[in-house]
């Protein structure tokens, strides 16, 4: 089922796309727009490195009109900024995020980023620099995050910024907490409504952190606010496309909810997942038109609809009902990318999306 479905998608792709204005929303374009999805990159100095030929694939792609990262901008083993901690730990890259943060600025068409796992939730981990201890506190990573890939609530990176819609910018008084959230964003465009979650991978910031950043009570609050600020906002997208008509919906975030690695002995889970699973399973089922969930976290492409069979070995890990209509896309990612999907959304189409994934690394 798996391959018939990326066959198809590919052999529906028409290449063609229509600029679509920055600086708005552009609620109501019926034109097809082509997107540029990654992540899980750089994770290496190496290809660090050779950003810029990805950089110049997307760029001189003439369909190109928006850019999607979906999170981890470096590897698991690589340390990540120290914070706001004094003294810094042993091992730290201070200087990481606004290198990649510069790469985004380079990108001609506007950028969305969601973040990953590795550039906050994973942070105390030992692995992420050195033996010895952690090189981050997860919680002054994210600000570090917000703070700069975020500054402008509303606004995207790159060189051609545009208008979203950030959680941020929205006020509920019933829940102060998720104003909080300025990187989960969303938009209408080309009759399709895209959304961005804060979902990080190690089972949704399910693991404990390790000292000397142990902080039960800080950790599970932090995931209780964000599941809650999640659950929240995807409810709104699904509003907003039903009230608006949208042919589509486009999620797009970080952890793969139904990577098989996180089941095996010694793995990190999956149930930090499955409220958000659900709740992707019923809004879709109501909606009954198709939605595309983009992710990253596992470093393998796949194209699939993982919710489709009940019984399927997707299908059991989160106790859906079936969901003929959600397709999913997992980005190549880690050392070996060499790739980023090309994804064009055609309002016309009955499938609405199709894509193909190109090489910029010879």
């Amino acid at each position: 089922m798996k391959r018939f479905f990326a066959i198809a998608s590919i052999a529906l792709f028409i290449a063609a796309a229509l600029c679509v204005p920055t600086g708005a929303q552009n609620n109501e374009s019926n034109n097809k727009i082509t997107l540029a999805v990654f992540g899980d990159w750089p994770y290496s100095t190496t290809l660090l490195n050779e950003a810029p030929l990805l950089i110049n694939s997307i760029n001189s792609d003439p369909k190109v009109r928006l850019v999607v990262h979906v999170g981890d901008i470096h590897s698991g083993s690589m340390p990540c900024t120290g914070a706001g901690l004094n003294p810094p730990p042993p091992v730290y890259a201070p200087l990481w995020n606004i290198g990649i943060f510069n790469l985004f600025e380079q990108f001609k068409n506007p950028v969305v980023y969601t973040p990953g796992d590795n550039e906050w939730t994973d942070c105390h981990k030992r692995r992420q620099g050195n033996n010895v201890v952690g090189s981050g506190a997860p919680m002054n990573e994210l600000a570090a995050v917000r703070n700069l890939f975020f500054a402008n609530p509303g606004l995207t990176l790159g060189v051609h910024r545009k208008r979203v819609e950030s959680q941020a910018e929205v006020v509920d008084q019933d829940h102060p907490t998720d104003a909080q959230f300025v990187e989960n964003v969303m938009w209408k465009e080309s009759q399709v409504v895209f959304v961005t979650l804060n979902v990080p991978g190690s089972n949704n910031d399910g693991i404990p952190w390790t000292a000397p950043f142990t902080n039960e009570p800080a950790r599970t609050t932090e995931v209780e606010q964000r599941n809650g600020a999640n659950l929240r906002w995807l409810e709104r997208a699904f509003e907003k496309a039903e009230t608006e008509d949208a042919k589509a919906v486009l999620i797009a975030l970080q952890a793969d909810m139904w990577d098989p690695a996180a089941l095996v002995p010694g793995g990190d889970g999956l149930s930090g997942y499955t409220t958000l699973v659900q709740k992707i399973a019923d809004l879709a089922v109501q909606f009954d038109r198709p939605v595309l969930l983009i992710n990253g976290d596992s470093h393998v492409f796949e194209a699939d609809q993982p919710l489709a069979d009940p019984n399927s070995s997707t299908g059991v890990i989160h106790h859906t009902q079936a969901v003929p209509n959600l397709f999913r896309i997992t980005v190549e990612g880690s050392t070996a990318a060499d790739e980023w999907v090309r994804l064009t959304i055609d309002p016309h189409s009955s499938a609405i999306f199709s894509w193909d994934r190109i090489q910029y690394l010879p």
